[in-house]
């Protein structure tokens, strides 16, 4: 038996949403203790959304979830960006385990069950990856290889037709290359939507670097993780995904997509091609 923290960092969420990503996560914890692998479980959700009203939006649909867990509020803060909103709730957590969730990510009723089970029986795993689909049944990659400039150019901001070109490249950046249905260990990178970690792995590296106030912050504590642990690829655990695609969001995204991007080549090496 374990205990399990949960954070989720919202900013503006959608709320509708939201309770449906709490609905599932509910689900999950029922499953899990069912299986007699979770014993303690609490959620700390980390407001970084501007005003009142937002806040009494957001403890309403938690009041209406009805979780099987503890559950707070982190608020007051302001807008610290990504993977400092986690590093809020992770100072206050001394579960065993530790779940970074999106909250636009839906758990399979055996997702929490499954990564449990594979963290137990593999005590060299300190990180597990989901399988993951979007919202229309398509399947999402969210292991990857260690990036090139080119290949995020790529991928973020090229043509369809550019894109095809390269596909094989692209295809191995993203990993395809790999069993989609086999445990896969070692992936250099792994998403943070969904990392179900070992607390005391990402107390030992620090956590996110605050650097990042959105995007590569995953990549970053990916590469940080695997000098002290193993990552792995566990398609037993399952998600859909409704988010990505930074450069569909506008210009103030690219942005800091760009911003993170400089940040994590200037510290973990730049790769042109």
């Amino acid at each position: 038996m374990v205990s399990l923290s949960a954070s989720i960092v919202t900013y503006a969420p959608d709320l509708p949403l939201l309770a449906t990503v709490l609905e599932h996560l509910g689900r999950a914890l029922d499953h899990a203790r069912q299986r007699g692998g979770l014993d303690d479980a609490r959620l700390m959700v980390v407001d970084n959304g501007p005003g009142r009203n937002g806040r009494e939006s957001l403890h309403r649909v938690l009041e209406a979830a009805a979780l099987p867990m503890t559950v707070a509020v982190l608020s007051g803060h302001g807008n610290v960006g990504y993977g400092a909103g986690h590093n809020l709730a992770l100072q206050q957590s001394d579960a065993d385990l530790h779940l970074i969730l999106n909250p636009d990510v839906l758990l399979d009723a055996d997702a929490l069950s499954a990564g449990l089970e594979f963290l137990a029986a593999h005590p060299e795993a300190g990180l597990v990856a989901p399988a993951a689909w979007d919202q229309a049944g398509r399947r999402q990659y969210l292991c990857k290889r260690y990036p090139t400039v080119l290949d995020l150019a790529l991928r973020g901001f090229a043509p369809a037709r550019l894109r095809q070109r390269f596909q094989y490249r692209l295809d191995r950046y993203e990993w395809r290359d790999r069993d989609d249905d086999a445990v896969q260990w070692d992936p250099p990178i792994a998403s943070g939507c969904f990392m179900l970690c070992r607390r005391a792995v990402l107390a030992q590296v620090g956590g996110f670097q605050p650097d990042y106030f959105l995007y590569f912050e995953d990549f970053d504590l990916s590469l940080r993780l695997a000098t002290v642990t193993r990552l792995a690829y566990v398609p037993a655990v399952r998600i859909v995904h409704h988010g990505g695609h930074a450069a569909r969001k506008g210009f103030r995204h690219i942005g800091l997509f760009l911003r993170s991007a400089i940040w994590f080549f200037r510290r973990h090496g730049w790769r042109w091609w």
